[in-house]
């Protein structure tokens, strides 16, 4: 954990500059004096804490807050750790962020932010759909997207390779600055790449392992297929035509995999792309970045797109971060405003550019940021990132099952398990039954 303490100050006089800061009603005659303590979430990209800690503390020099930030680690689950010991104690920092599901886990403990998200919508545009599912219970905003941490884990493709052995040319089908034009880019086409290019030696770098990185694009593929283990009103579903339907692909797509795919965990693919030796991955651009430091030959070959379309339609794997105001903190007026100066248009750019573009707003209006369209090698490889048209639905795996419910089955990685057991040779009726007993127990739960 690194911490960042500003000077103490007194509350001094309000002033107009701190005014046309933060609109009302977050912040009047008093605006946020006092004190603040925020925990967020210790950034993976080098210098990328940076953004977030001068922004906010400009926030507090204008404010004349007291501001300690401390950012912390999600290596060795520290941060959940952190934030389940304030849970219980009722006592810690003001905000806190929140990994995907944290906003229903804790909702009884969160302050209700409405009144943040009707003036960042107003100023940003609509959220989509698995923010309104992660960050809403009802009618109530548990919590505030993150611009920080949240992002699409999307196919990541080897430009020569694709277009050597699969016939596909990704840069014509996503190109820099303009639509998709990705009609026939679909599951069967993705199937059939897969396997041309495992008879080349550079298979597709897909797991099917328990950690989120396999849970996500597996639960991107049940998705594109209609497959529900659970229905929106908690309704089990899981010996449904659509997950049969989903289960018999990933058979078919598994035998063109890395053979140890089911022990894959959330390094491997990085390491699969940085070494040259597949094709394809499903990641945010991290793994771009790291070959762009490591293996600059291959950073070149790289264009982040789009998912292929399914039956059901074009989902591809996205995981939002959140800030939550616990119901507990003594300062909860400064804390809604340094959470509206934190989504300021402005400062989701600087955090999206000094990320290197792997940061992701969740509003409609900042899609086209120039960091996507300027990043390179080679200019415009991340232009389809975070899915200027719409071209996608942005899910997470599980869903639409009530949140309670498909947190268990994203935890405890039931899809990706299904897949690994039927590929062990157990048929597939009986690992719908296996499946089907398991998730029944969380119901009951």
């Amino acid at each position: 954990m690194s911490e960042t303490t500003l000077t103490r100050r007194r509350f001094v006089q309000t002033t107009a500059a701190s005014a046309t800061l933060i609109a009302a009603p977050f912040v009047r005659s008093a605006h946020a004096a006092g004190s603040l303590s925020v925990a967020f979430w210790d950034h993976w990209v080098p210098g990328a804490n940076k953004a977030t800690e001068e922004i906010a503390r400009a926030w507090a020099d204008k404010e004349k807050v007291d501001l300690k930030m401390d950012f912390i680690t999600s290596q060795g689950n520290k941060n959940r750790l952190t934030v389940a010991a304030e849970a219980q104690a009722k006592s810690g920092h003001d905000i806190f962020a929140h990994q995907v599901w944290w906003p229903h886990e804790f909702a009884d403990l969160l302050e209700p932010v409405n009144d943040v998200m009707t003036e960042v919508i107003k100023q940003n545009g609509n959220v989509n759909g698995t923010i309104d599912y992660l960050g809403k219970a009802k009618d109530k905003w548990l919590a505030v997207p993150a611009t920080v941490g949240s992002q699409i884990k999307g196919p990541c493709s080897r430009i020569d390779l694709m277009k050597q052995h699969a016939g596909i040319d990704v840069q014509a089908m996503y190109p820099a600055g303009s639509e998709p034009k990705a009609e026939n880019w679909n599951l069967d086409t993705f199937l059939k790449a897969a396997e041309a290019c495992h008879k080349a030696g550079v298979p597709f770098g897909i797991g099917l392992g328990q950690t989120t990185d396999s849970v996500d694009t597996a639960g991107a593929i049940f998705h594109a297929f209609g497959a529900k283990l659970v229905t929106e009103d908690g309704q089990l579903n899981v010996k449904s035509d659509e997950v049969r339907q989903a289960m018999e692909y990933f058979r078919k797509l598994a035998q063109f995999l890395p053979p140890d795919a089911p022990a894959w965990d959330d390094a491997s693919n990085n390491k699969w792309l940085v070494s040259g030796r597949g094709a394809l991955i499903c990641n945010p651009p991290s793994a771009w970045a790291v070959a762009k430091r490591d293996a600059p030959d291959i950073a070149k070959q790289c264009w982040t797109h789009g998912m292929p379309a399914g039956p059901k339609g074009r989902y591809a794997p996205y995981l939002p971060y959140f800030w939550g105001i616990w119901n507990f903190s003594k300062n909860k007026s400064a804390a809604k405003s340094l959470l509206l100066a934190l989504s300021q248009p402005d400062a989701i750019a600087k955090m999206v550019e000094v990320s290197g573009g792997y940061d992701l707003p969740a509003y409609d209006k900042l899609t086209t940021l120039k960091t996507w369209a300027e990043a390179e090698p080679p200019k415009g490889t991340l232009y389809h990132y975070p899915n200027p048209y719409n071209h996608q639905t942005l899910s997470i795996a599980a869903a639409p099952a009530p949140p309670s419910i498909a947190t268990q089955i994203y935890n405890q990685a039931i899809m990706t398990k299904m897949v690994a057991r039927n590929l062990e040779g157990e048929p597939l009726e009986k690992t719908l039954a296996w499946a089907d007993s398991e998730v029944e127990g969380f119901l009951r739960g």
